[in-house]
């Protein structure tokens, strides 16, 4: 019989090693993968795994996800506790009853790119260690500190607005002496770092705020020789004497040649070896590709200052980055005009409003095109001015200064929603360590002393804007709160922390002691996304106070200013409900939906689309639909009227709704999902029809039109054939394409209306090619009973996209072009050098799967570019090989797969190429995998640990070693290379050395060390 409590421990320990759940098949594997055994669920009395995980609440919480799939995820016992406790002390001035108590567990939004995939620098470098250092001796154990390390520290790049298109990975120099003072002076050092810090203020500052940047950018303090040097350092910057010293860049620092390939030595750029720019320097100049040594005769030594400025708008537009060979078609969108066709051919040209990088080296025609950073002359003066006023104001209001808030690392936060009077001011808690937990012990604290007599010193004469202590009636509460308004014997308070506000005596108020001052105020503000314009609007407000006020969620924040941009979800359900998107919805005009009534017939009915699983969307005739197609005829117009760069998305998020072309027209679009920055899934709301877009493809509803839009109800009705015995989901490919070709082609349809599902708005009907809907036997309801088109057959395999070219017949099979090259070998450095990398997957210290950082910019490129091709490809017949390489669609996403295995129920074992997953995917999914995607090197390098010896690695020393390393930036120190005849073969041995705190490197190869020496004597 298995131990139930041993079974518990190990699914406790697999699932909190992932926050964003696994399905069940990952986590039998990966329960088998730590313990060497699937899940006893029979041993322990249970029929079916989902049982067993069913009776185990204190470990498990089970969610449906979109896909219909059943995800686990790890219950937190002690976060419940934490909320509920966090919900009771919410005090509410409306005296509402307690709040809601949702979202205990948060279910967080997977991210599909890593938030590293392009970081702004090099990772910090360890400091290096003698092989006599390593493993066995440890000396000074894996927490030393190491003040003397030379190396760059890592920004953490969070306020950033854009992406600087730079080279990520630095090799740590060869060893030297250790210098006997603790902060060596590095003129070289200094002079890049100054680079950058010039670059980001090219209209200059005053010097005496350089060691104030130099400290925020690179948390160290900048060397007092290095201030006493600047004058000397004429080709790195310019100092002038005004009032004060001003500092500009070098006339000469703009780069319009092209650059050295990152690492090799070069003294092109005239300068001496002593002034050459460091390596990282050196690879954020914008890379250019290999190119012919002869040049044009007669290339264009300037862009004109007109299209500059019309370029340099369409760049602020995406501050993520636009495509180069996307400019001419937007340029003449946006402006009517053609772009010259030299620039394209002449980029460096741009080199003064934008930084360039080319993600694919063999094809110039693909560069990235990157603003830069553009800052106003005053804004030097006007930081200075804000501080002061900032100050004084903190003056005014009390003694004592309270830590601004800081917004939280993490991309999806968890926030308590307090109340909203504007969705432009949504008063909000952040929750977890640092904010709400932090408030909790601040508060306890407060209880405590302010228990003891001596302490309860009365606030006399209050004012207006002192901070203060109060007695709250319930539970005996001390909370801090700062006074708004004085009256007679009353006094209006805020709550700094808890976000509303109460009218009390004065007798309640306290002196707040100067040790609680300590906590910056809980209560802040966000604006929420798409909302804008109707932030007042009653029905929205109500239905934000309906589904969000009172409730813990989680929000995706789009832009880090004062009042935070986001998008709010509720992930309580089975499905997450956007509830931005919800809101906007409560501006639709109900009147205006496309009339479902039953036993109804309807004429001039057009069939929109046909799903794989046999539903279809088709738009019937209404006042809603004759509405829109007004509208948007309107919307056409007045885009060729324009000559604006206003109406191009720059913002894209989910849920977010907008316009893009379909068959050469105008339509309404929701964003369904992201694929990083450029690349994105859009659902046709009118049609039914879904696409994935690059972003420059969308535009914003004009402000004319917006609220007659917002009003009008999605006018796709979606539909299934009514009185078929073959349900829906269980249609043939042949049955499916033959109502392609007979409904999607037809100008004249009718349908009549059988039954209505209202939860799900579908309908079910009668659907005729012609106007005799009163003949229900030439229905193609009829026809498609009557056929044989309900047999399955073999290797046919059709898109839910669109038509196929197969007219449902058999067609060839095709089979992966043997002359296919596979990508080049992904080059790693010498043997004892240091690289930049992203751990993926790790399953224990033998076994785990790392990529480059400096690449991971490029798969995310890549892998939009397969989105695009993919998504828009139909589906043929493919013969699948074992130990070929595919692209396979794996959760909305293409990947480079290596194929393991094929199975008899139609399903295929892959092994993702780039990340060193293996995923079980339906032979519909694959699709042969081009030339053109095989140009970047596969970036999943399989690993083992240095440093340790090999061993039969226990559950608990993988899950240590998991947790330290698992989707983290590290560095990797490598040790060995282990060649193969393929790539996918080839391993490499390195030590693991996290440099995020900036005291210290922790040896991952130490940890596991010591875990096992405590593991051995505890044996």
């Amino acid at each position: 019989m298995a131990d139930e409590e041993l079974v518990k421990k190990m699914l406790r320990a697999v699932l909190q090693s992932t926050k964003s759940g696994l399905s069940l098949s990952r986590l039998q594997a990966e329960y088998k993968e730590l313990t060497g055994e699937a899940i006893p669920h029979k041993q322990l009395g249970h029929a079916t795994l989902d049982a067993l995980l069913h009776s185990m609440p204190s470990v498990v919480r089970l969610d449906r996800g979109r896909s219909g799939e059943v995800m686990c995820y790890a219950t937190g016992v002690n976060e419940i506790a934490h909320i509920t406790k966090l919900m009771a002390r919410q005090h509410t001035a409306k005296k509402t009853g307690r709040p809601q108590v949702v979202n205990c567990q948060m279910r967080v939004k997977p991210s599909i790119i890593p938030s590293v995939a392009k970081p702004r620098t090099s990772l910090r470098q360890p400091e290096h260690r003698g092989r006599q250092g390593r493993g066995g001796g440890r000396p000074g154990g894996h927490g030393d500190s190491r003040p003397g390390s030379m190396r760059e520290s890592q920004p953490d790049g969070r306020g950033s607005k854009h992406h600087t298109p730079t080279s990520l990975n630095e090799n740590a120099p060869p060893p030297k002496p250790r210098t006997p003072h603790p902060s060596p002076y590095s003129p070289k050092l200094v002079q890049s770092r100054l680079r950058e810090v010039l670059s980001k203020h090219s209209n200059g500052f005053w010097v005496s705020k350089l060691p104030q940047l130099y400290r925020e950018l690179y948390k160290q303090d900048l060397p007092s020789e290095a201030l006493k040097d600047l004058e000397q350092w004429t080709h790195i910057c310019t100092v002038s004497s005004a009032v004060e010293l001003l500092l500009y860049p070098a006339k000469d620092i703009s780069q319009t040649t092209t650059p050295p390939r990152p690492g090799v030595p070069s003294t092109a750029d005239g300068q001496s070896p002593s002034l050459q720019k460091s390596p990282s320097q050196t690879q954020k100049a914008p890379r250019t590709p290999p190119t012919s040594t002869s040049s044009p005769p007669a290339s264009p030594t300037a862009v004109s200052a007109d299209v500059k400025q019309k370029l340099g708008e369409l760049l602020l537009k995406y501050s993520s980055g636009l495509w180069a060979h996307a400019l001419p078609k937007l340029y003449q969108d946006t402006y009517k005009t053609k772009l010259p066709d030299y620039v394209l051919d002449n980029l460096p040209l741009l080199s003064d409003i934008c930084t360039i990088d080319y993600p694919m080296p063999d094809n110039p025609k693909r560069a990235i095109l990157y603003v830069k950073a553009a800052e106003d002359e005053n804004c030097n003066r006007e930081d200075l001015a804000d501080m002061k006023a900032r100050e004084e104001a903190g003056r005014r209001l009390s003694s004592q200064a309270v830590p601004p808030l800081l917004i939280p690392r993490e991309e999806y936060p968890s926030v308590l929603v307090v109340e909203a009077n504007s969705t432009n001011s949504v008063v909000l808690r952040y929750i977890g360590e640092g904010y709400s937990k932090a408030q909790e012990k601040l508060e306890d604290d407060m209880k405590d002393y302010y228990a003891q007599d001596n302490t309860k010193k009365p606030l006399v004469s209050p004012s207006s804007g002192q901070l203060t202590a109060v007695h709250a009636e319930e539970e005996e509460e001390i909370l801090r709160a700062q006074v708004c308004e004085v009256m007679s014997d009353k006094v209006k308070v805020y709550y700094v922390d808890h976000g509303f506000s109460e009218i009390i005596i004065k007798s309640k108020l306290l002196e707040l002691h100067e040790k609680f001052f300590r906590l910056p105020f809980q209560a802040t503000k966000c604006k929420l996304a798409g909302l804008e314009p109707f932030s007042q609007e009653p029905a929205v407000l109500k239905k934000f106070d309906s589904m969000a006020s009172g409730k813990i969620l989680l929000a995706e924040i789009l832009e880090r200013d004062d009042i935070p941009l986001m998008v709010l979800y509720d992930t309580s359900q089975d499905d997450d409900v956007n509830i931005n998107a919800a809101c906007l919805k409560a501006l639709q005009d109900k009147s205006l939906e496309s009339p479902l009534q039953v036993n109804s017939a309807y004429m001039n009915v057009n069939v929109t689309s046909v799903c794989s699983d046999g539903t279809f969307c088709c738009q019937l005739p209404s006042r809603g639909l004759s509405k829109l197609n007004e509208i948007l005829e309107k919307t056409e117009t007045y885009f060729h009227s324009q000559v604006t760069s206003e109406s191009l998305v720059s913002r894209p998020f989910c849920g977010k709704s907008c316009l893009a072309r379909y068959k050469g027209k105008w339509s309404r679009v929701e964003i369904t999902n992201l694929h990083g920055t450029r690349v994105l899934d859009i659902l046709f709301v009118d049609l039914g029809v879904q696409a994935s877009v690059e972003v420059i493809e969308l535009r914003e509803i004009p402000p004319p039109f917006l609220r007659d839009l917002i009003s009008i109800p999605p006018q796709a009705v979606k539909c299934c054939l009514a009185d078929l015995s073959v349900s829906v989901g269980s249609w043939t490919p042949d049955a499916v394409q033959w109502l392609r070709d007979t409904a999607l082609h037809c100008n004249d349809c009718s349908l009549k209306i059988a039954k209505v599902e209202e939860s799900k708005r579908l309908a079910h009907v009668y659907l005729f090619t012609s106007k005799n809907f009163h003949d229900p036997s030439r229905s193609l309801n009829r026809q498609l009973a009557d056929s044989d088109l309900w047999k399955h057959q073999k290797d046919v395999f059709l898109s839910s996209q669109g038509p196929s070219s197969n007219g449902g017949g058999k067609a060839p099979q095709i089979t992966p072009p043997g002359s296919l090259a596979l990508p080049p070998v992904l080059e790693l450095p010498p043997v004892g050098q240091n690289m930049d990398i992203y751990v993926s997957v790790a399953c224990h210290p033998g076994h785990f799967v790392l990529q480059p950082w400096q690449d991971m910019y490029k798969l995310v490129v890549l892998m939009g570019e397969m989105i695009l091709y993919y998504n828009k490809t139909e589906e043929k017949p493919l013969k699948v090989e074992k130990n070929q390489v595919y692209a396979a669609k794996v959760e909305n996403n293409w990947h480079r797969v290596l194929v393991k295995g094929v199975l008899t129920n139609g399903l295929v074992s892959v092994y993702e190429l780039d990340y060193g997953k293996h995923e079980l995917v339906s032979c519909t999914l694959l699709r042969p995998l081009i030339q053109e995607f095989c140009q970047l090197p596969f970036q999943g390098i399989t690993a083992q640990l240095a440093g340790v010896k090999p061993r039969q690695w226990s559950e608990e020393a993988s899950i240590v070693f998991r947790n330290h390393v698992e989707k983290k930036p590290l560095v990797a120190q490598l040790d060995s290379v282990q060649e193969a005849a393929h790539p996918w073969d080839r391993k490499v041995t390195v030590f693991l050395v996290d440099t995020s705190q900036e005291d210290r490197d922790i040896w991952v190869h130490d940890i596991m060390a010591e875990f096992a020496d405590e593991l051995t004597k505890a044996a």
